[in-house]
């Protein structure tokens, strides 16, 4: 298939790693994930546009077998083995305070006082943005050579207090990343087609 109608799209073999070929992994292969992979990620997710940039994505990396049994009780049955072998869970929530940081993130003018006070603004533009940001940590993983398992099946409320009790944070999805385990893999489930859920106008 021809991937250059808009102008010049990156090679193949990368569009096949981030798209194509790239699957959901519900089991994973005994192979650890680097700190500094971590780090990497969260480096190139952080360069994608945000509104006013306002980066209200939160993430806690639960890598420790602590750490994950602390998750395990706020997660649905069938969500529980996959994540307590993933090397890495990655909590992903956004922050409701995000606008506090607004004079540093977006300096040329005073956005703060855009939301200020506008409790549905702050709710919108966090949730918005920072699902927008969870969809760029998942391209930055699977980029950087890892699999993801990106999962709803859990207990927001039940997370938000074990993790993020006295913050402004709040969950939004949770992500299992490392090496994936080919045999865990389905069948993959069929793609709408474009009339299906697209137009043009």
């Amino acid at each position: 298939m021809a991937w250059d109608h808009c102008g010049k799209a990156i090679p193949e073999a990368a569009l096949r790693q981030l798209f194509l070929d790239a699957r959901t992994y519900n089991g994973w292969l005994d192979k650890p994930v680097p700190d500094e992979c971590l780090r990497d990620i969260v480096d190139l997710m952080k360069m994608a546009p945000t509104s006013a940039n306002c980066q209200p994505v939160r993430i806690l990396f639960l890598k420790s077998k602590e750490a994950r049994e602390r998750l395990r009780p706020h997660l649905m049955e069938t969500n529980v083995d996959k994540t307590m072998s993933a090397p890495v869970t990655a909590i992903l929530g956004h922050d409701l305070e995000f606008y506090e940081r607004l004079p540093r993130y977006f300096p040329h003018t005073d956005a703060k006082s855009w939301f200020e006070g506008n409790a549905p603004l702050i709710e919108e533009t966090a949730f918005r943005n920072g699902t927008l940001q969870a969809g760029y940590f998942l391209i930055a993983a699977r980029a950087l050579g890892l699999d993801c398992g990106p999962m709803s099946g859990f207990d927001a409320d039940g997370v938000n207090r074990e993790f993020f009790a006295g913050t402004s944070t709040r969950v939004n999805f949770l992500c299992n990343i490392g090496f994936g385990d080919p045999e865990s893999l389905f069948e993959r489930s069929p793609r709408p087609a474009f009339e299906e859920i697209a137009g043009i106008l």
